[in-house]
């Protein structure tokens, strides 16, 4: 599905693609976009005396995290710096936001970013809880600059190439330029670049109080103002994810703007000081990216600048641009802004936010307004340049060609960086999607799942990205163990929470607009078996909607009706009444009559076989009932689909043609019938345990009948005018038969379970032309079929034909044990419900019980595009280092109590166990365990790694245990043995080889005549 869209931007444009972050007062992009349009402040003034303040963007919730989402330990969590941990989550975001989260779908993927200085990094260090479990330079990998992004790109399985990238402020645009020439030079196909800034009460500059210094007195950040006087700091984070334009556009990616050319450089010693900005290298840098984007400066509308308001910097960033930019454009040209003035110099991250700002700009078309600007500092000469300062958003339209803004980041010491950015270029609209689309939503946990199902919910409410949306998140978002789906129509509006269908119900109910998600918790795949239903399930109408909607299931229906009519039977679809098939000058077929009825079921059911395995659900076993085991082993490759069209043909015809009879459906055993059966009525199928189908001359029906009501067991008459599965259809057998000997029948490709005797189909039996005339006669053993299927253990079903005949009948026969889930592809007859939907419900149903689902199916080819989502409800708690030392009985190495049985091997035999459900072994395992990882263990079966754990801490946990029972443990024994079970087993056959080997030090003593000392052994064995 992809889209090929033209460009005329340059050949080395790079795409951005994603975005996310989390800023002061500002949670996300998109708050961050309000607040700059509406000119809001988030700079928070903390103290100050008299005209000196100190302020600050405050990030809140810095501290907090989702460390089981990511499966870090609480103890791994507390020691990880804060901004790692930001990092993290926004990085996850940033892929999904971009449509790219599901890591199975994702192209090869970079990683550039950069973080402040680590000050957390000294708590640790000062923490003996954490000392004692690893060295410094352990530590060090957690809260170190280096190991950024690294650790990130192994959290997220990112194998591009995954750099720290550190120039001090301009860190992030540094990193946003080094991520797109990864992309140009190949090393990656997709790439995040960002930054963060998280410095807590050390972000809070001291140096307020010093007028000529670079930190603002009043707490204000007033660029490009006379009254300039300095920064104001923040905290934050953001990141960007970028492709080649190429890519981006092929593959439906939502391009939010474009980055035409960038430029990295340093001003060298041409300048004041170290830390002085320098005119010189700004100009090189931003006339190389304007060179490399292929602009004419006076195209450019907006600049985002560094704009850090201080004294000495804003006049020689001012001088720089228009130095680059030249007399181009003419007066008031191109506006200045400078994100700091509303949340703050964000350090590390500052480059990343003021691209966001940019891109967002260029996209939404208004640039923000910049704050605390009165009148302009004198010593930028405005005048005299193409620039401005607006105070209020202005709309942004220009008179020809695409919106481009600059953007620059200059750090200490002298790395520059500029970006040009164009507005993203027009595409065309994607192909029309389904009337409904089926919307999956997953998490790790049942609460996060439930409010992923409203985010979504709201941002779909009346949408007509319903199509792209659905896409977005079938293949942009990794699946979890608790899911949601919702079954929408462009417009509707997802009705979520408490109130959620959680029932057994198969498909939707009526036209209703209001539409609740399927609920459920995934487990391993189950195997999938389809369920063919015979002559009785048809009804006029079948399938009608669903071959006017399903372009896969029509194809297939109209392939099955022209091999029909090629045998010499009626068309199906003109039975079915399908749309734009009947011919007006020939009479409708009677869809009762038998010769018409089985070829319209045989059509149906295959395509929708045909169907559901194009949408992933593939059967690894197939079970019908009389005709639809022919289906089924047309499925299963015994025939092909115009050889089984030829049989279906000639089996109806000469069942018609056999004398008339009648069929009751008895609520009796098997057993309870076949004595009291009159003559010539005969047991045609049986259905369940207590479902029993009687076949033979109408006299015999009707007495049978008679004697049901005398012993009042209840019993339906079927609606049909033969005796199927009885002698009245003998002469049928040699017919069906001579046609079979016609085909080249085949060895089944998957399991079918024969209607004759119960078990699978042999190779022998699907090959013998016999076989399919003996199978119209004989008795449809389906209650046996299932008893098999259900005996290989638990398994999913599909209905594939019409209604929900078969379902019920394998629910009176589901085995204790042997969970199912059993769904039908088509809702029964009276039901007024949308086919399509009721069908994509049913996937629905499947998908949450963790069947894999093949989400391309589903769009049939249609080219679709990602599109911006809601992204994971992080379930966040609050991990940091406590000043104070843990003191209690935890924050000492579990001791073993003398009082205790001396062999713990002993008492795993006997079964003695604590009231947690663990034997003394496995307890005191479990307390190194909960110790180092900072997480309680609740059972045997828990696994180190599943908790968070490490390699690296999972050698100290071997060191302690060790040392904790006497006995040498493997290095490879925290991966071979990962459950507190698995390891107390293997410590305790370590004790009992341990006794073994000093007992046999004993004997050889005592022959030596020498004495024995049994301490060492006693020590071991407590």
């Amino acid at each position: 599905m992809t889209i090929d869209d033209a460009h005329d931007g340059p050949p080395d444009a790079i795409a951005v693609i994603g975005m996310a972050g989390r800023f002061p007062q500002a949670p996300d992009t998109d708050a961050l976009w309000d607040h700059l349009l509406h000119g809001h402040d988030a700079v928070t003034p903390v103290d100050g005396e008299g005209t000196r303040t100190r302020a600050k963007g405050v990030l809140t919730g810095h501290d907090l995290f989702d460390a089981s989402f990511f499966g870090v330990s609480p103890m791994e969590a507390e020691r990880t710096d804060p901004q790692h941990r930001l990092f993290l989550e926004t990085a996850w975001q940033a892929l999904e936001q971009a449509g790219h989260g599901a890591a199975a779908n994702r192209p090869v993927t970079g990683l550039f970013a950069g973080s402040s200085m680590s000050t957390y990094l000294l708590d640790v260090l000062a923490s003996p809880r954490h000392r004692d479990v690893l060295d410094d330079s352990q530590l060090l990998i957690g809260c170190d600059k280096d190991y950024l992004a690294t650790r990130i790109a192994h959290r997220l399985d990112l194998r591009g190439p995954a750099v720290v990238v550190q120039s001090a402020c301009s860190t992030s645009l540094v990193a946003v330029h080094m991520a797109g020439q990864a992309l140009l030079a190949g090393e990656c196909d997709m790439a995040l670049a960002g930054g963060v800034a998280v410095r807590g009460e050390s972000g809070l500059d001291r140096r307020a109080d010093r007028p000529d210094g670079m930190v603002s007195p009043a707490g204000r950040c007033r660029a490009f103002d006379a009254s300039a006087n300095g920064m104001v700091s923040g905290d934050g984070v953001g990141a960007v994810v970028l492709r080649r334009l190429d890519d981006a556009l092929r593959d439906g990616d939502r391009v939010h703007a474009v980055i035409r050319g960038s430029a990295v450089n340093n001003d060298g010693a041409v300048k004041a000081g170290y830390t002085a900005p320098g005119v010189a290298g700004q100009v090189a840098v931003i006339r190389a990216a304007h060179a490399v984007a292929g602009v004419d400066p006076a195209t450019i509308g907006f600049v985002e600048a560094h704009g850090t308001g201080t004294r000495l910097g804003d006049p020689i960033e001012v001088a720089a641009l228009a130095e680059a930019f030249g007399p181009a454009g003419g007066r008031e040209s191109c506006a200045l802004g400078s994100v700091k003035t509303n949340i703050g110099h964000l350090d590390a991250a500052a480059g990343v936010v003021s691209l966001i700002k940019a891109v967002l700009a260029v996209r939404e078309g208004v640039i923000p307004p910049t704050l605390h600007f009165e009148r302009p500092n004198p010593e930028l000469r405005l005048e005299s340049t193409p620039f401005h300062i607006n105070t209020e958003p202005i709309p942004w339209r220009p008179e020809s060609g695409a919106r481009r803004a600059g953007v620059s980041s200059f750090g200490i010491g002298g790395t520059n960086a500029h970006v040009v950015l164009e507005q993203a270029p027009p595409v065309s609209r994607p192909d029309p999607g389904h009337a409904w689309q089926l919307v999956p939503v997953s998490a790790r946990t049942p609460g996060a799942r439930d409010q992923a199902l409203a985010d979504i919910g709201r941002a779909l409410a009346h949408s007509e990205d319903v199509a792209d949306a659905a896409h977005t998140l079938q293949t942009g978002r990794e699946e979890f163990e608790y899911r949601g789906a919702m079954v929408l129509a462009a417009g509707t509006r997802a009705k979520t929470g408490a109130h959620a269908e959680t029932g057994t119900h198969a498909g939707g109910t009526g036209g209703g607009r209001v539409h609740r998600p399927v609920l459920g918790r995934a487990g391993a795949p189950l195997p999938v078996a389809y369920l063919f239903p015979g002559q009785g399930s048809q009804y006029p109408g079948m399938a009608a909607s669903l071959y006017a909607a399903e372009p896969l299931f029509r194809d297939e229906l109209d392939l099955c009706a022209d091999a029909v009519r090629e045998a010499g039977g009626p068309d199906p679809r003109a039975a079915l009444g399908l749309p734009g098939t009947h011919d007006t000058g020939r009479p409708v077929p009677d869809l009762d009559r038998t010769d018409v009825t089985q070829p319209a079921l045989f059509a149906v059911g295959y395509a929708l076989a045909r169907l559901w395995t194009a949408w992933g659900i593939e059967p690894h076993l197939l079970l019908g009932h009389s005709l639809g085991e022919l289906t089924a082993a047309c499925v299963a490759g015994v025939m092909s689909r115009e050889d089984g069209a030829r049989l279906v043909v000639a089996r109806g015809a000469a069942m018609l043609a056999c004398r008339s009879g009648a069929m009751t459906a008895v609520a009796l055993p098997e057993s309870a019938l076949s004595d009291a059966l009159p003559p010539q009525v005969e047991i045609a199928a049986v259905n369940t345990r207590f479902q029993t189908v009687v076949s033979g001359p109408e006299p015999g029906i009707a007495a049978l009948e008679a004697e049901l009501d005398r012993r009042e067991a209840r019993y339906t008459r079927l609606r049909t005018r033969r005796a199927f599965h009885s002698a009245a259809m003998e002469p049928a057998v040699e017919a069906v038969t001579r046609v079979a000997a016609d085909l080249p029948l085949a060895k089944p490709q998957l399991t079918v379970l024969s209607n004759v005797t119960g078990r699978p189909l042999t190779a022998d039996e699907a090959t013998d032309p016999a076989y399919w005339g003996r199978q119209l006669r004989a008795p449809v053993r389906f209650a046996d079929g299932v008893d098999h299927l259900a005996a290989s253990g638990p398994y999913l079903a599909v209905e594939t034909g019409p209604g929900a005949t078969l379902r019920g009948m394998v629910a009176d026969l589901g085995r204790e044990g042997t969970p199912t889930e059993t769904v039908c592809s088509l809702p029964g007859p009276g039901r007024e419900a949308d086919e399509l939907r009721f069908a994509l419900t049913s996937l629905a149903r499947l998908w949450v019980r963790g069947a894999p689902v093949r989400w391309s199916g589903l769009h049939g080819g249609r080219r679709r595009r990602r599109v911006p989502l809601p992204t994971y409800p992080f379930e966040r708690r609050r991990y940091a280092v406590e000043p104070a030392p843990l003191t209690g009985p935890d924050a000492e190495p579990p001791t073993r109590d003398p009082a205790t049985p001396d062999a713990p091997a002993q008492r795993a035999e006997e079964g003695t166990a604590t009231e947690s459900g663990l034997n003394e072994t496995e307890r005191l395992i479990a307390q190194v365990w909960e110790r180092l990882l900072g997480t309680a263990v609740t059972g045997p079966d828990e696994s180190f790694f599943d908790l968070g754990g490490t390699s690296l801490i999972g050698l100290h946990v071997l060191d302690e245990l060790s040392a904790l029972f006497g006995v040498p443990l493997p290095k490879a024994a925290v991966y071979e043995s990962p459950t507190v079970g698995e390891l107390a087993l293997l410590i305790e056959e370590a004790l009992v080889g341990a006794l073994e080997q000093q007992a046999e030090d004993d004997d050889g003593q005592r022959a030596d005549g020498t004495r024995t000392d049994h301490t060492h052994a006693t020590e071991v064995t407590r």
